[in-house]
């Protein structure tokens, strides 16, 4: 075994070794303090259960399995006198745990140990090293944030009741670690920052807003034009507050048996309670006003006074559950649509300043000959949505000459294609 490839397996096998180890001798350490890697390794969090079963191991098989590490990087780690092998069980351990930490350490372990909460708990206040415990498993990734958590809680909600079943069909459910939109990639209006943060510090201080009955708050209404960003924004924040965001299309929601419309919204924000801390994200809410205005079945009316009803009853204080509306059609939405929510957060098209940060953003990875403070004073009129699909089309246009570099005249076909789709959006 030599070079990089060789001790980067040694060390893999190591951290393994000493995360068991340290991880055992701890009983305060729990499953945020393993890395991911960690507790796929260990069948840590398994069905959804944050419960961590003592004593950790490390086999050989597991590690041929998980890791694929070749024969002699192994038996290179078998071979130092630190470890400690049952041939029986084909079980690695570490008899002297200083012993080997120094060794660790040593031999190039100091980037693994910024990366892994366990390790970072041993070497937090050793001489000659500097790693903080704190700011290490803040960076971990939570394992409530993963689906595998998210969907294990969901499983036994609906295990328990059939009308649970029924409402887990009518949503869609994304973990927060399933989120592709972050607040980093997003770019937001100073309205928008501000919200955030008043939900952020609600959060964390409900059992004080909840002992002086405050609880009128985190029922918010998202309005705009399409393509603005309210869904971005709605999805973002599931990342940022490390919530699992419930989706509901009102029109989905609507049964064939018109009779099942108001039970079904009594269920979703059953199960919203069940699963909270969460985001109901409630998406085409002039559907609502659509319908008090034109439907006159009666059964469709009931189901609309039970949404709304329901929208009275939730409170993020008391129920942990944050209510979002979006809608594109403010309006179109009655006094009695408006009254329900407790904030109303606009989204406007993007002036010059916003166009110009959305366009850095987009590009940001992307290798792009692009004056973007030109281009965002050529694109007034244009929402997020249109700027990310004009460089969208912009990078389409330069691989279909086999290049990854975005030129100038890619950027032309871009703003072409968007324009040309913007026309006919206009003429329906």
């Amino acid at each position: 075994m030599t070079g990089d490839t060789g001790t980067r397996d040694v060390l893999a096998i190591m951290e393994l070794l000493l995360t068991a180890e340290i991880f055992n001798r701890n009983e305060e350490l729990d499953i945020n303090d393993l890395s991911p890697r960690c507790r796929e390794f260990f069948g840590a969090g398994s069905g959804g259960n944050r419960e961590v079963k003592r004593p950790l191991t490390v086999s050989e098989g597991a590690i041929r399995k998980v890791f694929e590490t070749p024969d002699s990087a192994r038996q290179a780690v078998r071979a130092n006198p630190f470890v400690g092998y049952d041939e029986f069980g084909q079980r690695l351990s570490l008899p002297s745990l200083d012993t080997a930490a120094g060794w660790f350490l040593k031999k190039g372990g100091k980037e693994r140990i910024g990366a892994n909460p366990v390790l970072a708990y041993f070497f937090d206040g050793k001489d000659g090293f500097e790693v903080s415990y704190r700011e290490t498993r803040a960076r971990n990734r939570r394992f409530e944030d993963s689906r595998e958590y998210v969907e294990g809680r969901v499983s036994r909600i609906i295990a328990e009741s059939e009308e649970m079943r029924e409402a887990r069909d009518l949503i869609i459910i994304s973990a927060p670690d399933e989120v592709e939109y972050s607040l980093a990639k997003l770019v937001c209006t100073p309205r928008q920052e501000e919200m955030i943060k008043k939900i952020a510090v609600a959060l964390e201080h409900r059992d004080y807003l909840k002992r002086h009955g405050i609880y009128e708050f985190g029922r918010l209404l998202f309005v705009g034009p399409p393509g603005t960003g309210k869904t971005s924004l709605a999805l973002a924040m599931s990342q940022e507050l490390h919530m699992p965001v419930l989706e509901v299309r009102l029109a989905m929601v609507t049964s064939q048996y018109l009779g099942e419309t108001s039970k079904n919204i009594d269920r979703i924000f059953d199960l919203a309670k069940k699963l909270s801390p969460c985001i109901l994200f409630i998406d085409e809410f002039d559907f609502v006003a659509k319908t008090r205005v034109s439907d006159d079945h009666g059964a469709m009316k009931r189901a609309v006074n039970m949404l709304l009803k329901n929208i009275d009853q939730i409170s993020f204080v008391k129920n942990g559950v944050l209510l979002i509306g979006a809608t594109n059609h403010p309006r179109i939405l009655d006094e009695a649509a408006w009254r329900r929510f407790d904030e109303v957060v606009e989204f406007p098209l993007p002036d010059q300043a916003m166009r110009q940060a959305i366009l850095e953003k987009v590009a940001a990875t992307i290798e792009c000959d692009c004056d973007f403070a030109d281009l965002a004073a050529r694109t007034e009129g244009f929402s997020g949505s249109d700027l990310r699909m004009m460089m969208k089309e912009a990078v389409i246009s330069a691989l279909m000459e086999d290049r990854h570099r975005v030129d100038p005249v890619d950027i032309e076909q871009g703003l072409l294609r968007a324009e040309e789709r913007n026309v006919i959006r206009a003429g329906r």
